[in-house]
């Protein structure tokens, strides 16, 4: 998706509505400055927005992932590389998150390691400041520790290996899930067997 299209769009349909940036942000409840990024083609709506922001701007979804009113025979045809473009998207960000997942992981044991190390070798040291070396070098591990669950649980899709289906799993079962790497023993919420599930980024398949 033209991003810097969708902007000048976005601009022309508001303005034809007798909006200004601030009176358009006031309506959807967000800062007239998340209006000024889309219209500069900074950033694109969030979805859960989209349909509120259509219809002050009147036009369909269509209309504005396509950056113009989309005729009636190009309608279908349109909407069907929108959606693609969107599911294009939406993977890139999920193996975008998943790559910052590992990093935080690889930093927080690093400095686990490290803390280890210095509280280990370093001399005159007390014990309680030994302790006090290793609690700091765990501390953004154990604080990561939600985070990188929250990613494993929001970015790209689990497969059941029994029926195929693939899902996003709630935080309570990838919290508790038995795992090895990004493989997770869950139970689909289709077939309702239990499997070792891997992680895939998109929900079709192969």
């Amino acid at each position: 998706m033209d991003q810097i299209k969708i902007g000048k769009f976005i601009s022309e349909r508001r303005r034809a509505q007798g909006l200004t940036q601030a009176e358009l942000a006031e309506k959807l409840n967000i800062t007239d400055r998340a209006v000024s990024k889309w219209e500069t083609g900074r950033s694109l709506p969030d979805s859960s927005i989209m349909l509120d922001l259509c219809g002050l701007l009147s036009i369909t979804v269509n209309d504005l992932l396509s950056g113009e009113v989309v005729s009636m025979e190009n309608y279908n045809k349109e909407l069907e590389k929108n959606l693609l473009e969107m599911k294009k998207q939406k993977e890139e960000a999920d193996r975008n998150l998943l790559r910052v997942e590992i990093l935080v992981g690889v930093l927080g044991i690093v400095m686990l390691l490290g803390g280890a190390v210095v509280a280990a070798y370093a001399e005159n040291l007390a014990e309680w400041q030994r302790v006090v070396i290793i609690l700091a070098g765990l501390v953004p591990l154990l604080v990561a520790m939600p985070f990188m669950l929250k990613i494993e649980q929001k970015a790209g899709y689990y497969e059941c290996k029994k029926c195929g289906h693939r899902y996003v799993p709630t935080f309570k079962a990838v919290n508790l899930a038995p795992h090895m790497g990004r493989t997770r023993k869950m139970r689909c919420p289709k077939c309702q067997e239990k499997s070792w599930q891997k992680k895939v980024l998109s929900l079709d398949k192969e």
